[in-house]
């Protein structure tokens, strides 16, 4: 069984990954965080894009000597420029799901639907340990500008892109998932992410996207 370390403690992003893990590879992948190998301290996430975010915190375990994995993800809504993009979990500053939400309403009173258009966008990275063995093909290797940023090679850095359209309501439907999802109408289920059964959502999320290209390369990756 192939051991992935996953830079987060959030227990509902590790079940979500776990489940689409075990559906989309035929390989059998196990999912631990940092915590569960006894690291408890913080990751400072200061870069500047989802790919650098995500690459920050999937360093952390393979400089443990393990197969690093991180996910960064976020929402980016078109009529606010982008934002809440890489600050999505901390967007209110309080850190919880509710109080981002409600902040979230509040920047978007009184635009109108036509202008409500909004991605979630999810970057997956892989980081080998250096003593690995592996190496990742060029064609799927990170930027390498951000990798020398960090002082990494790009031998050693994968990273997967996924995104989801859909569009900001005025008002929360469903209790499922996790995030903005009660928020998120995706128009060809014609629910939010917060309404859909969790191995729908999966199947068109941006993590879903990002998880089903992440899973083929890693697949390769392993051999």
């Amino acid at each position: 069984m192939t051991e992935l370390i996953l830079a987060s403690n959030n227990r509902k992003k590790i079940a979500e990954l776990e489940t689409f893990f075990r559906s989309a590879s035929s390989k059998e992948i196990s999912v631990r965080t940092l915590k569960d190998i006894g690291w408890t301290e913080e990751i400072a996430e200061d870069g500047e894009s989802f790919e650098e975010n995500s690459l920050i915190k999937a360093m952390v375990p393979a400089s443990l000597g393990k197969l690093g994995t991180a996910d960064d993800s976020g929402l980016s809504v078109d009529a606010l420029g982008g934002a809440p993009g890489i600050y999505s979990a901390r967007y209110s500053g309080e850190g919880t799901d509710e109080s981002n939400r409600k902040k979230l309403l509040s920047e978007m009173d009184g635009i109108p639907e036509e202008r409500r258009g909004a991605k979630f966008v999810c970057v997956m990275t892989l980081v080998l340990p250096e003593d690995s063995g592996l190496v990742i093909p060029e064609e799927w290797r990170a930027d390498a500008a951000l990798c020398a940023k960090r002082g990494i090679d790009p031998a050693r850095v994968m990273n997967v892109r996924g995104e989801c359209p859909g569009v900001i309501l005025t008002e929360e439907r469903g209790e499922g998932g996790f995030g903005y999802d009660p928020l998120f109408w995706y128009p060809d289920f014609g629910m939010t992410f917060g309404e859909a059964a969790p191995e729908r959502k999966n199947s068109v999320s941006h993590r879903g996207r990002a998880m089903a290209e992440f899973t083929r390369r890693l697949a390769a990756i392993l051999g």
